[in-house]
């Protein structure tokens, strides 16, 4: 009654109506800066960056909890994520290589061990470490919004993308990142495909299928956990695909069959009923034959027969179609493999990105791999031609489909990061993080990093490390998606001077070599190339190349051929510390880059090279003549004193002593920098090599009191 006074008094009038206008407004549309659609592993990995960078973002989960793909997929409930949590070392960075489900934070708390220690965890255990990782860093998600429309507005200035949900209310911001995942089941369309069950809806329990012949579509994880489910109750289990079995020891490729899931490849080459087949779906069909009353035996009841489109005289527009013997092929080829008829078939060929949420103003267009399930994405994981929008998580496997771990969760983790950091580059101005190293200190950095460095680790031949060569310094930046090279100055906000880049990165050779061979693996390091498991490789580019150089790459380089390239040569424990294997090659290679010596002498040398060379040695420099890593030994300390008093310093025979010598003449870099006109260094040089503070030296002789 209050309000209906307030609204007829004409004063007031005015001023209602733009409550009421707002408060309609409100409820129906939201401003965000960001919006995250999906609130799996992807989405809220990218809310972490996003709340610990205080953006204004929203998380959108149509689902009332995070990751609820993983409430019914694996149908079987056991993830092929490996969770190896002991290691024998404690190092976080070097673990992440191993722990394949946990999300990057900075709380140590927020690993997926404290869920779960099984090696091969239940799918049940993704949904409540999500749900823990969510309460602990309190992102931002709104759950029970269902989007079915996105369209895009080009002219807005703000605000480009509009989402509108299940009750007609809208979100509007300036950036979509889409982790949706892949959810919906992929399907082929053959006569005969009404009748296939889907892997989303086929029972799960093995007494269903007490001997019966089933016939299985697809050879990939999906489909051989489903027939290893049922293999003890079924009589018959057949794979059916148009490709041959990859198996991941092979490929290399973690999203091929996995051991956990192979079993039927025993009773299959046991000749045990169980079989693998090839042939392509879209030219098969599935006719149904009514069953001969009076037949007995396991195929009693079966009457699902595979044969040929091209021999039904009637095809009824995809539906199922009644066979006659004579249209059935094994009438005619008495050795036909599939002659038997089936009782079920389970369609198990993956999942694919759901494009029909989106209008046609801001839906990317499907990808020319992966058979077109996966959105076409940028280098940098943006949509093509829909600027603004980002891809994360599985649904951006195309950039690295069967060729890294981006479609898994110990992969897209980091890919999420890089996506994160190109966005705070392009509307923050924030440059992508890099460390300032001496180049004295390059080689332990890279020799580190390839110790410890989970990104690169697990992305490898997709995210490399990227260093800014300097002259006496560099800078170092890490995990840059390599396809994105020739955007690198904007994308990072970091230049590339005239020195030129080293390119660090991890990949597998690409010979066909036999994986459990003999000689499977390669221990000379004079032959590092020929590696064929994980190892290090350094790519030197003098100039970035160009989009054109990564249209040609070599088959099988994921980079364009550079002026320098280096294999470290593959280490059985991953390692890449040996001496003389790793390090030494690797020294000399930077050194070839960098044009320099890079060796580290000891103080005594440093302090003979800086009275007979014009420039020492860059470990000199940067290190001895700076005050750090001198000797506490009489006879340097006798130096210094002859070089702090110049009146002292009879004669330099002791300066030409092989021994005091050998650490600097060996090295042809440095020779051209001597200066035989002047023995000693500058006064600058001087005045570095006195130690600071009082001196412990008896002004009168030459030895330090206690010595």
């Amino acid at each position: 009654m209050w309000a209906l006074t307030v609204v007829m008094d004409p004063k007031g009038w005015g001023l209602v109506m733009v409550q009421l206008v707002l408060l309609v407004l409100g409820s129906s549309e939201r401003r965000y800066e960001y919006c995250v659609l999906g609130g799996g592993p992807a989405g809220l990995q990218m809310g972490h960056f996003l709340s610990k960078a205080q953006r204004n973002y929203v998380i959108l989960e149509r689902n009332s909890g995070p990751g609820s793909f993983f409430n019914k997929y694996p149908r079987h409930r056991k993830l092929i994520s490996i969770n190896k949590i002991h290691t024998g070392r404690q190092n976080r960075e070097f673990n992440l290589r191993h722990d394949w489900n946990s999300l990057l934070s900075d709380d140590p708390a927020l690993l997926f061990r404290n869920v779960s220690s099984e090696f091969y965890p239940p799918a049940d255990t993704i949904p409540r470490y999500l749900s823990m990782f969510q309460d602990a860093l309190g992102l931002k998600v709104l759950y029970g919004v269902d989007i079915g429309t996105i369209r895009a507005e080009p002219s807005a200035a703000v605000g480009r993308y509009v989402l509108t949900d299940q009750q007609g209310s809208h979100y509007r911001c300036s950036v979509l990142l889409v982790a949706t995942g892949l959810w919906v089941p992929q399907t082929v369309d053959f006569v005969g495909s009404d009748l296939v069950e889907g892997y989303e809806s086929v029972s799960t329990d093995p007494a269903d299928f007490r001997n019966q012949n089933v016939l299985i579509l697809g050879k990939g994880n999906s489909a051989f956990e489903t027939a290893q489910s049922i293999m003890g109750s079924a009589s018959r289990v057949h794979l059916l695909s148009s490709s041959p079995v990859r198996l991941a020891w092979q490929t290399h490729y973690v999203g091929d069959l996995r051991a956990v899931n192979n079993e039927l490849l025993d009773t299959y080459q046991l000749k045990s009923l169980d079989g693998l087949l090839e042939a392509g779906l879209e030219g098969v069909a599935l006719a149904r034959r009514p069953w001969r009353s009076g037949a007995a035996g396991a195929d009693s009841g079966a009457q699902l027969f595979l044969t040929l489109a091209r021999s039904l005289e009637k095809k009824q527009n995809g539906s199922a179609a009644a066979a006659t013997p004579a249209e059935l092929p094994g009438r005619h080829t008495d050795n036909f493999p599939l002659r038997k008829p089936y009782h079920r078939v389970i369609r198990c060929l993956g999942f694919r990105f759901n494009f029909s949420v989106f209008h046609s103003s801001a839906r990317p267009p499907p990808s020319h791999n992966a058979k077109g399930r996966l959105p076409a994405l940028t280098p940098w994981y943006e949509g093509s031609g829909t600027p603004g929008l980002f891809v994360l998580g599985t649904a951006a496997h195309s950039r690295d489909y069967r060729a890294s771990a981006g479609g898994f969760i110990h992969g897209f983790r980091y890919t999420v990061r890089a996506v994160h950091r190109v966005l705070e580059q392009r509307y923050h101005g924030n440059r992508w993080p890099a460390a300032r190293l001496q180049t004295t200190q390059l080689q332990s950095w890279i020799v580190k990093r390839l110790a410890e460095a989970s990104g690169p680790y697990q992305m490898f031949s997709v995210l490399g490390d990227i260093v800014l060569l300097r002259g006496t310094d560099c800078e170092y930046v890490e995990e840059f998606p390599l396809q994105a090279l020739p955007r690198f100055s904007r994308l990072s906000g970091h230049r590339v001077s005239s020195q030129g880049l080293i390119v660090v990165l991890m990949q597998y050779g690409h010979k066909n070599v036999d994986y459990l061979g003999r000689h499977r693996a390669e221990t000379d390091w004079t032959k590092a190339w020929k590696s064929n498991f994980l190892h290090p490789v350094l790519y030197y580019y003098q100039t970035l190349p160009s989009d054109d150089d990564m249209k040609r790459l070599p088959a099988g380089w994921p980079l364009p051929r550079p002026a320098a390239l280096h294999h470290m040569v593959e280490d059985f424990l991953t390692e890449w510390d040996g001496p003389a294997s790793h390090l030494q090659p690797l020294r000399r290679f930077l050194e070839r880059c960098l044009r320099t010596d890079l060796r580290a002498f000891y103080a005594e040398s440093c302090f003979c090279s800086s009275l007979t060379h014009r420039k020492p040695p860059p470990s000199c420099q940067q290190g001895y003549l700076k005050n750090q890593g001198l000797l506490k030994n009489q006879a340097l300390l006798k130096n210094q004193v002859l070089l702090k008093n110049p009146g002292l310093l009879k004669n330099q025979d002791h300066l030409q002593q092989p021994s005091r010598r050998r650490h600097l003449d060996s090295s042809a870099l440095f020779q051209a920098d001597q200066d035989s006109g002047s023995p000693g260094a500058g006064p600058a040089a001087l005045e570095y090599l006195v130690p600071p503070g009082p001196q412990s030296l008896d002004p009168q002789g030459l030895d330090p009191p206690g010595l």
